[in-house]
């Protein structure tokens, strides 16, 4: 018996920890996978200070990196924009490829730390995409 009553205050536990979750969630400003994503956009505008680059890779990620800051930020603003997260994941992708499109593949820094925050975005935006649509589901369902 104290077995089942343990696996049900854990359970109780569980989901008021999701219900807090989710209601984070839906408020602007709160959500991680969105701080995450300001976070990386920041970290690529900033990148060139300390990294040897060329014209192209300074200007790839300071335009790229910028863009990705800016659509967190909205993101984070807006917590059930939904293609706000679908367009991180493409920034992310366009990251990833920009050494070998951009033609500074051969600069090791650069074109590590693109390829580095390119697929780290594209993992923001993906694990804040289910969320973006619970977030989009409620508060469309409450007009």
């Amino acid at each position: 018996m104290a077995g089942g009553s343990t696996v049900g205050v854990l359970t109780g536990v569980f989901v008021s920890e999701v219900m807090t979750m989710r209601e984070t969630s839906a408020r602007p400003w709160t959500r991680p996978h969105d701080w995450a994503e300001v976070v990386l956009g920041v970290v690529a505008v900033l990148s060139p200070l300390w990294l040897t680059t060329s014209t192209a890779a300074m200007w790839t990620l300071i335009v790229l990196g910028a863009l990705v800051a800016i659509d967190g930020l909205v993101s984070l603003a807006m917590p059930g924009m939904v293609y706000g997260e679908g367009i991180q994941i493409v920034l992310g992708a366009l990251l990833f490829i920009s050494p070998w499109v951009m033609g500074y593949a051969e600069l090791t820094g650069a074109a590590w730390t693109s390829w580095v925050i390119g697929v780290l975005t594209v993992i923001a935006g993906a694990a804040a995409l289910p969320v973006a649509n619970a977030v989009h589901r409620r508060t469309a369902g409450s007009h």
